[in-house]
């Protein structure tokens, strides 16, 4: 087997972030907004409702992560994926979430599949402490490789003077990383194609415990976060999804890592894909799931408010992204 990389399992970060520049003329409706002017956080559009409030609408979906649902025949912890992942984007800029909507396209419906989808949805909105208030589903079969897909929105709100933008961040502030569940959902394509022969990879489809162990759901990272935010200032905060710990070059500053404890399933897919390190950090979240910058004076009482889990895994500095793994020292930005 080839070294396999992101690009070559279908999904090409450069490529994507070229596309992306097709969505610019989006920017330019935010002048639409009725009470004034929309605030850019590194990673989320906040809007303004009036009375000094906020908000901020995310969506996302779980992506590939469902043709292992498919492959294992479990599908009560997909909806938690979702959940998680406008969940935990939408906290960032410091918003709590308020409501949740779904969307479920599936090739057909079933009371049997449904229900155990969810499951999922549920379990994700109490993790959240989050209501859903509205979803659809839509029987469309010609559309869909996988047996079904599911998006998800959330809308959240913050005050502004809780709106965390970054700005303050220095050189020497500390990273704060939560712990993750795993691969969450990113990177699924690369770890598929890596671990099972479905897709080309070294274990048996059949594999159990690994396929398990692939398809755990996401963490939700809301009460330890607003828990985190009673205790300390919180200068900025990451969700450690797609791009991995590039994500960090949008917060304005550089950051140096050298604390990581990975889960076995990243070894696993870096061995059995022969991913060069440098991919694994810029695609998967190596076993922090959520990031938070705080200053190193307010590291101890940080650690203290989060918990079992959390760990300081490094600091910011003046420019670029550098990692530090065992013997190994390499800069991914």
């Amino acid at each position: 087997m080839d070294r396999l990389t992101y690009a070559s399992s279908g999904v090409d970060r450069v490529g994507r972030a070229k596309a992306k520049s097709a969505l610019a003329p989006l920017a330019g409706t935010q002048g639409l907004s009725r009470y004034g002017p929309v605030i850019r956080t590194p990673f989320n559009d906040i809007y303004p409702i009036g009375g000094g409030k906020y908000q901020v609408k995310t969506c996302d979906g779980v992506g590939t992560k469902v043709l292992l649902a498919e492959l294992a025949g479990k599908h009560d912890t997909i909806g938690i994926d979702a959940v998680a992942m406008v969940a935990n984007d939408a906290i960032r800029c410091g918003a709590r979430p308020i409501a949740l909507t779904n969307i479920i396209d599936i090739r057909k419906s079933t009371p049997e599949l449904l229900s155990e989808i969810v499951k999922g949805l549920v379990r994700g909105a109490e993790e959240a402490e989050c209501p859903f208030v509205g979803g659809e589903t839509a029987d469309v079969p010609e559309l869909m490789a996988a047996a079904y897909h599911i998006n998800c929105d959330c809308v959240a709100e913050v005050g502004e003077k809780e709106i965390i933008d970054a700005k303050r961040i220095e050189p020497g502030d500390a990273v704060i990383g939560l712990r993750s569940s795993g691969l969450h959902s990113n990177g699924i394509s690369l770890a598929r194609k890596a671990l099972f022969k479905k897709w080309g990879g070294k274990y048996p489809n059949d594999e159990r415990e690994l396929l398990l162990e692939a398809l755990e759901p996401t963490k939700i990272y809301v009460k330890q976060f607003f828990k985190l935010r009673k205790a300390v200032d919180v200068l900025g905060a990451v969700h450690i999804t797609g791009d991995a710990y590039l994500k960090f070059s949008r917060l304005g500053v550089g950051f140096r890592f050298n604390n990581f404890k990975p889960h076995p399933i990243f070894r696993k897919v870096m061995e059995a894909g022969e991913v060069a390190l440098p991919e694994m950090f810029k695609t998967f979240n190596m076993g922090w799931g959520f990031a938070v910058v705080v200053r190193e004076k307010d590291a101890d009482r940080a650690l203290q408010a989060l918990g079992e889990g959390a760990e300081k895994i490094g600091e910011a500095t003046k420019f670029g992204i550098s990692i530090e793994y065992g013997t190994e020292k390499f800069a991914i930005a």
